[in-house]
């Protein structure tokens, strides 16, 4: 077993990373001294694979258990779904001395967040996460939150867990498509902060396309470790911590356009990284080199490149609607030739459709 600190002090928390980790998990929430009761939140998919040996895990550490099912996919990470799992916690009667695991991917894991944070004003939560995107990326750094019709992740809070449970054996059962998106956001970290790590995983395509149990591991406990060191430095996303949304600008549009349903959340990163690294040329930030290896490695992944064909008009209005929106305009990440980036207001919404025109 691996074992990372997430140094924020008062909320710094572990991630551990190893395989057949379940079982250990209510030892591991004695030793934090959670409380008495969980609650395990899970979809319809996960459960039936891990529920019953997350909640025996629990129960045999002498916790009372509680499990909340709710529906498989990003369309359902909105108010509806939320207020279903108060509805749960309340009727089961959880107090304050209770907390919360959420068993799953990334919509599990972002919305059991924001219902700890905001349940009793505030109860703790363990991140159990299931698929590859949220094991790299989701479930460390206490973002939560659900999306609004307007757009993804608007209603939030960072809130963090008080634990990462990391079992890679869970990757066993998830299909295949679902595991590519996963790489789009580890490759996000090559091309953003550690260029050593890009060529890492360009040296190592078919040992993860098989699943390699130790690659999978070392890209994992590095993907976890660049996490970590960016959240340490800017819990809040105040600045620097915004360089992690790289590729998201047109992937929330692009998933924003089609309803949350034709793409995974891992495959939109990857079309946006596409459009960033063309962009980041356009301003000198990055060469033709550059943009072909992304281009190269995100299809030797299996993953998607093409932008999505939408009016200029529609991306237009997604992208007015995104988080990272000011006054003066978009905070826009830039990749530096690879394994740098930069941030970079843009007003020039002219220069940002140009790859929406076919221009570049």
């Amino acid at each position: 077993m691996q074992k990372l600190l997430v140094s924020l002090g008062e909320r710094s928390y572990t991630i551990q990373i190893g395989s057949g980790l379940v079982s250990s998990l209510g030892t591991l929430c004695n030793e934090l001294v959670l409380g008495s009761t969980a609650a395990i939140v899970t979809n319809t998919t996960v459960g039936q694979f891990y529920a019953d040996a997350v909640k025996a895990s629990l129960e045999n550490a002498g916790y009372v258990t509680h499990l909340i099912e709710i529906p498989d996919g990003e369309s359902y990470k909105n108010s509806v779904t939320l207020t279903s799992i108060y509805d749960a916690l309340l009727e089961a009667g959880l107090g304050r001395d209770s907390f919360l695991v959420a068993l799953g991917g990334g919509v599990v894991g972002d919305i059991t967040g924001f219902a700890a944070s905001t349940f009793l004003r505030g109860v703790p939560f363990v991140q159990v996460p299931t698929t590859l995107l949220a094991q790299v990326d989701s479930s460390v750094g206490g973002k939560t939150g659900i999306n609004h019709a307007l757009g993804k992740n608007l209603i939030g809070s960072f809130y963090q867990p008080s634990l990462v449970l990391i079992d890679t054996e869970t990757l066993a059962t998830l299909p295949e498509r679902e595991y590519l998106s996963g790489m789009a956001e580890v490759l996000k970290y090559g091309v953003a902060c550690d260029g050593e790590f890009f060529r890492f995983i360009a040296d190592n395509v078919e040992n993860l396309r098989s699943r390699d149990m130790d690659c999978l591991k070392e890209i994992i406990r590095k993907s976890c470790s660049l996490k970590a060191s960016v959240v340490e430095r800017d819990e809040k996303e105040g600045g620097y911590r915004a360089v992690l949304n790289y590729g998201h600008t047109f992937a929330h549009a692009i998933e924003r356009l089609t309803h949350y349903t034709a793409y995974l959340h891992g495959e939109a990163v990857a079309i946006g990284m596409v459009q960033a690294a063309r962009l980041s040329e356009l301003k000198g930030y990055a060469d033709q080199h550059d943009t072909k290896s992304i281009i190269d490695l995100l299809k030797s992944l299996g993953l998607p490149v093409d932008l999505v064909h939408f009016p200029v008009d529609d991306y237009y209005r997604a992208l007015l609607k995104d988080k990272k929106m000011r006054a003066q305009g978009i905070n826009f990440v830039f990749n530096k030739g690879i394994g740098d980036s930069v941030i970079e207001n843009v007003s020039d919404w002219d220069f940002l459709l140009q790859v929406v025109r076919g221009e570049v």
